[in-house]
Parts: C-alpha cells; structure tokens; sequence
C-alpha cells in the first residue's frame, strides 16, 4: 500500500474557527473539545470577540477569519466551521476563499429542517440577541425573511456571560433562561414545529429545551456532527 502526505496532522477533518473569547466553555460548547465524538481542529481567531461578531456583525474581521481558516485547512482540516451562528455573514465569502466545504452558522440548518416539517410547520430560531440577528443574517443562510426568532434576556445570566466574555457563568441559572425562553417562543408562535439553536453556546441546554417544548431541537452540533460524515464517512459497519 502506498499512501501520499501533505499534511501537517491527519485524522481530524473538521476546524474550527473560534471567536476571541475566554468565558466557560463547558461540556457541549463546540469549543470544548470532549463535545465532540471525532477529533477536531481550533484556531481562535485573534480580536474576535463575542460582542464584535455579534453585536457590530463581524466588523473589520473577514480578512482573519480567511487568515485563519486557511491555517486550519494547512494543519489538516478537510472543511471549516465557526464558534457563532452570527458568522452566516461570511458565508459566502469564507467559502469562496477557502475552497473547502465551509458551514459557518447552525442556521444554515433552517431551509431544510423546515422541508421535513408538516404543512404549515415552521423552524423558530433561537438566539443569544434577537435584536442583533438581521435578515441579512438569515439571507446569507438561505433562510426566509420572516423566519421567527426569539432570543434569551439580554440582562440574564446566558446573554451576559456569553457576550461580556465574563470569566464566570452559573450553568443552572443559564439552563433555565434558555428553556424559559424556548418555552414563551412555542406560546408566542404556535406555528413552530421545531427549533434551531443559533447560539453555538446553547449546545448543553438542547436536550433540556427538547424536553420542555417538546419540539425538535438543532444545533450546531447535529450540524456538524453531519458534515463531519460526509468529510470522513464510517468504514466500520459490520456486515
């Protein structure tokens, strides 16, 4: 058998491209490695930080983020995602750059989930600030203008550790804020038949909100654990 190198490191064919943060980044946060049932790839992408990705749409940072993405595809990364749903802005031009397949955000997840729904059933985003999610957001995600969104309290203990980048964070007071609020988003919008977290933070709190809506819930991990199979499909099925 002859086999060809190239790369710097093998066996990890995702990387991802993550924010400038330093708050807790626990069991289910993409950006805890044990989350993931694959090896991965990271680079934090210098001056990117929560509240300039979200709140000032990524301002200024394009130019890293393709610096840094094509660091990752040198190291050995087949195809590249992000730390934050907001990224769908860079879409586009990420996967332009970078040749590779690229899924930047969770929403990119919302166009097809609402295919497998019943008629009239609707996908209701879930985000860290729904007043910072524009339709610029959801058209660069190929997601239709009027989607509904619904967002966590701003001055709550999630929102506020997330976007200050706060060293500390109380995971039981941020589990109850996302189910409370997934809870009062199904009340407010009936229509909704299943839910994406846009927050990539929101990964540990899935199965909670699933439980309490009673709903599908995506994320960005059934996201990429899905493109993660089409970059390095299984070889161990017993026949």
């Amino acid at each position: 058998m002859i086999v060809t190198g190239g790369k710097s490191r093998t066996g990890a064919s995702v990387g991802i491209l993550m924010l400038d943060a330093r708050f807790p980044r626990i069991p289910g946060d993409m950006g805890n490695a044990v989350t993931w049932p694959f090896p991965v790839l990271y680079k934090v992408v210098r001056g990117a930080s929560p509240d300039r990705v979200v709140r000032a749409n990524g301002e200024g940072l394009l130019e890293r983020f393709i610096a840094a993405g094509k660091e990752l595809i040198a190291d050995g990364a087949d195809g590249v995602t992000t730390s934050c749903g907001f990224l769908s802005l860079f879409q586009d031009e990420l996967a332009a750059a970078l040749g590779v397949p690229v899924a930047t955000s969770s929403l990119l997840q919302v166009p097809l989930i609402e295919r497998l729904l019943p008629p009239g059933g609707r996908v209701g985003i879930l985000t860290i600030c729904a007043e910072a999610l524009t339709t610029q957001h959801l058209r660069k995600a190929g997601c239709a203008p009027d989607t509904p969104i619904a967002g966590t309290p701003q001055d709550g203990a999630f929102s506020r550790a997330i976007l200050g980048n706060e060293l500390q964070l109380d995971v039981e007071l941020a589990r109850q804020e996302t189910v409370d609020a997934a809870i009062l988003f199904k009340q407010t919008h009936p229509d909704v038949g299943a839910i994406v977290l846009e927050c990539t933070n929101m990964v540990p709190y899935a199965a909670d909100i699933q439980e309490a809506v009673n709903l599908p819930v995506y994320s960005i991990y059934s996201f990429i654990t899905w493109f993660q199979s089409g970059l390095t499909p299984r070889r161990d099925f017993t026949t």
